[in-house]
């Protein structure tokens, strides 16, 4: 009897063992070198993060870089697994995350480079709009203008109308980021590169412009949708309100899908605009949040203080889960009309 006993409790013992080891092992705890939790498993992103926690960037510029770099570290585990796998022969994949990284260095004005954009996300501040605002685009200003003095708009609309063209904005922003990371990149390897490497660089420049040239014309689209939209005004049959919702859903009508496609598709993206809304409405009270946190500091009421303090660091946790979340649904919504209408066209 006592014999099974012993047998009974070294099992548990070696049970309990094998989970918490399996546990450690398939879910690391990352800690810095002086023990603290860290958020990120990869070292390069933890120093971008502790980085931009100095700078004076918004609570929304923040949780929207912990987004980006939950996204980053997610593909830089991936492709990882891939290079062990040996899928990655022509260094394509390994090429784009890295040129995804300096994207977001220079998108949060941490590649070196004065940026000379306003940090406060304009998505929030449509209500406080002054009369003058411009989108850095002589062409965008002349299209809003004719908008908003037109009769065609009710003020609802006209929000939507400026989401569009902010997000239209941010985009060529984007765009002219990763052109400049291209050429550095291009110009470093001219410099580094022997004659004989060149050849095998070949596919990873031809990626990288077809890339470039994907995004040129979805900007040339974007603006299209905006001088039709200025001129015309919003039909009844709009189907989304959402920027980056309707863009997914552009890019779909020209993927050549199937209509039972088409609707699936579309089901889809209520689901995905009903996430973003509800980003965008966590993205606002985390702002009025941490300008509730400032005035009650100034105050100087330690216990009023360390509840705003507690509700504060609650939303911007949320901010960012969900940032994350919304944004990778849309890249997962992207990689499936690129897939369906690259089956389509193949056949």
């Amino acid at each position: 009897m006592k014999l099974q006993c012993l047998v009974v409790a070294l099992c548990v013992v070696a049970g309990v063992m094998a989970g918490k080891y399996s546990r450690e092992v398939n879910e690391p705890k990352a800690s810095g070198s002086d023990g603290h939790t860290v958020e990120f498993r990869i070292a390069k992103l933890n120093q971008v993060w502790e980085k931009a926690k100095r700078m004076q960037l918004s609570p929304v510029q923040l949780a929207e870089l912990h987004s980006d770099l939950k996204i980053q570290e997610k593909d830089e585990m991936l492709w990882k697994k891939m290079k062990v796998e040996g899928l990655d022969d022509n260094g394509e994949k390994e090429a784009q995350i890295r040129r995804n990284f300096n994207v977001i260095l220079a998108k949060y004005g941490m590649d070196g480079k004065r940026d000379t954009r306003p940090l406060e996300s304009n998505y929030l501040k449509d209500h406080d709009s002054k009369e003058g605002d411009t989108f850095d685009d002589p062409r965008l200003d002349k299209l809003w203008n004719k908008a908003k003095n037109s009769a065609k708009f009710s003020n609802e609309e006209l929000l939507s109308l400026k989401r569009e063209f902010q997000h239209h904005k941010d985009k060529l922003h984007e765009y002219n980021i990763l052109m400049d990371t291209i050429s550095r990149t291009e110009e470093i390897h001219k410099n580094v590169i022997s004659p004989l490497e060149g050849d095998a660089k070949e596919p990873v420049l031809h990626q990288k412009h077809t890339e470039l040239k994907q995004k040129m014309r979805d900007l040339n689209q974007g603006l299209e949708r905006l001088r039709k939209l200025s001129h015309e005004g919003f039909t009844e049959d709009s189907e989304f309100r959402e920027p980056r919702v309707i863009e997914l859903w552009e890019a779909a009508k020209r993927a050549n899908l199937s209509e039972d496609e088409l609707d699936s598709f579309k089901e889809e993206l209520h689901h995905f605009e009903t996430k973003v809304e509800k980003h965008s409405h966590y993205q606002e009270q985390l702002e009025l949040s941490h300008q509730k946190l400032q005035h009650v500091e100034a105050l100087g009421d330690k216990e009023h203080i360390k509840r705003n303090q507690e509700k504060y660091n609650t939303l911007a946790e949320k901010t960012r889960e969900m940032g994350y979340k919304m944004k990778k649904h849309m890249q997962d919504l992207s990689n499936k009309i690129s897939r369906q209408g690259l089956g389509h066209n193949e056949l």
